[in-house]
């Protein structure tokens, strides 16, 4: 089966079970409200992280309180179509969202272009985009992990932010969780993603997940708290504000390589160095916000 697959298209299941033409992006009226499928477990885990209802004594404290999630399953149990991306995104945007949080991710995007219009449009319509790094403690400025904040022309999206996970070095050694993928120019901050309590898919039970999937709910929280609390603020200057307002490790913190036990500081893991800080964050949202809704610098 191996020597075949290298010479043999894959069977096209997608034509039997969505039964789209997967080559018509204009083609959306396909898929299911089924947004359980064969688990889950992993959305509703990361859903909890951001908005699990705070100060109830039942469970977790979401990230955000008051926020309303819309619920989109674009990823099967397995690989995730470009196309489904896209469309989820133009969806979310067209109904209403403020904060896109992508725990997801893979190594090759075959329809690029889509994905870029899908990150152009939420740009156009003041959508910031959230998206984990990816978990095989690789170095996603040479290894490719997609989405990604760059199009194919070069430049950069303003509304697009890449999150890694953080651990606690006090139970892991290291301050960067031993899995997260990094990037000194594609990721931006990171966030906790070890040991990681939130919801379980029951209703009544909850549990640890780890991951870059956990880490990038928690910064897409944060975002939501923001825009919740300053709605005038855009979506990049949330962005800038995460950015700006990040945790920096004292220099006796031990920071591994991920996937090493190589030394490095976390400047050389993210742009900012940091670990996003909610509350430095709405400090300073608060700041600019109340003075002249001036646009931050920009990094």
């Amino acid at each position: 089966n191996a020597i075949e697959a290298k010479d043999k298209a894959p069977y096209d299941y997608r034509a039997d079970f969505i039964k789209d033409d997967y080559n018509n992006i204009k083609m959306k009226g396909y898929g299911n409200s089924d947004v359980m499928a064969v688990t889950p477990m992993h959305g509703t885990h990361v859903t909890g992280i951001i908005a699990a209802a705070r100060n109830n004594g039942i469970g977790i404290n979401g990230v955000v309180e008051n926020a309303e999630v819309m619920m989109l399953r674009v990823v099967p149990d397995g690989d995730e179509y470009d196309k489904d991306i896209v469309l989820a995104i133009f969806y979310a945007v067209d109904n209403g969202a403020r904060v896109i949080n992508m725990s997801f991710g893979k190594s090759y995007s075959p329809d690029k272009k889509w994905i870029d219009s899908a990150i152009q449009y939420a740009d156009l319509k003041d959508v910031l985009l959230v998206h984990a790094a990816g978990n095989e403690s690789s170095d996603v400025d040479v290894k490719e992990n997609y989405p990604m904040p760059f199009y194919i022309d070069g430049l950069r999206a303003p509304n697009f932010i890449t999150i890694g996970a953080s651990s606690d070095p006090k139970i892991s050694g290291t301050l960067a969780a031993e899995f997260s993928n990094y990037g000194k120019n594609m990721v931006d901050v990171f966030a906790p993603g070890v040991k990681i309590y939130s919801t379980l898919p029951t209703g009544k039970e909850y549990g640890n997940q780890k991951g870059t999937s956990m880490a990038s709910p928690v910064v897409a929280g944060v975002a939501a708290f923001i825009r919740s609390y300053y709605p005038s603020l855009t979506a990049i200057q949330v962005k800038d504000i995460i950015e700006q307002t990040v945790y920096i490790a004292p220099d006796n913190v031990v920071v591994l390589k991920p996937g090493t036990k190589e030394k490095v500081s976390m400047k050389d893991l993210c742009r900012t160095g940091g670990i996003v800080n909610a509350y430095n964050a709405i400090m300073l949202a608060d700041k600019i916000a109340g003075t002249s809704n001036k646009k931050i610098k920009r990094k």
